[in-house]
């Protein structure tokens, strides 16, 4: 077995089984944890929870006015970073027929020009981010292993992805392996890190704007 045939077989099979049970242990666990009951009286005129819930999250969706200055940059390069990503992995006509494969969807994808375009400033996002963190005193403060790898494992695959298909570096089976590899171990790393959040935010923002709703909280 060679190293392209290794990183899409056992290892990316591996990594898929990995991301799937731990992002559900991660969610159930957190459901069946006990909850505290809220002992604060219900605000007359409260809406239902589920809409509270909608309101928090789009409230938290951009700074209030006081901080937005401050974190302007912050806020718009996560825009940048996320939605990047989002189009990389949905966009890419080889990414299409992967995920077609494994759930039998399909959609039209981009032009490989284009999405290029967006790994190279999802990239730039990325190593902005990195910067930041290791240049501001405060979150380098409070950064930890978590932090980095995350960091790490995320621009991993956009930039084994763009060798790949630039074909820089080495034969493209080599290419394309390594960044198989790189997505098995983001695949792996997710459920137990910071990338979590990624399916965590709906839950402590949608909670969060339910005890909003529920005491009063003007958003």
């Amino acid at each position: 077995m060679d190293l392209l045939d290794f990183a899409r077989g056992p290892a990316l099979t591996t990594a898929l089984s990995v991301f799937a049970f731990g992002v559900a242990w991660r969610l159930v666990s957190l459901w069946l944890l006990p909850w505290a009951r809220d002992p604060s009286a219900r605000r007359e005129g409260a809406r239902p929870a589920w809409i509270g819930a909608v309101r928090g999250f789009a409230r938290h969706l951009w700074p209030r006015k006081p901080f937005a200055r401050a974190a302007m940059v912050t806020t718009v390069n996560g825009y940048v970073m996320h939605f990047g990503l989002a189009i990389v992995f949905f966009g890419l006509a080889q990414h299409i027929l992967f995920l077609r494969g494994l759930f039998g969807l399909a959609w039209p994808n981009l032009p490989s020009g284009l999405i290029s375009g967006v790994a190279v400033v999802t990239l730039g996002s990325l190593a902005l981010a990195l910067a930041r963190r290791l240049t501001d005193p405060v979150l380098r403060l409070i950064s930890t292993f978590n932090d980095y790898f995350s960091w790490l494992v995320t621009f991993l695959p956009i930039a084994t992805g763009l060798l790949a298909v630039s074909h820089l570096g080495a034969p493209y089976p080599t290419l394309l392996a390594v960044h198989l590899l790189s997505v098995s171990l983001l695949l792996i790393w997710f459920p137990f890190g910071k990338l979590m959040h990624s399916f965590l935010i709906f839950v402590t923002r949608g909670e969060t704007g339910i005890t909003y709703n529920r005491r009063g909280v003007v958003l």
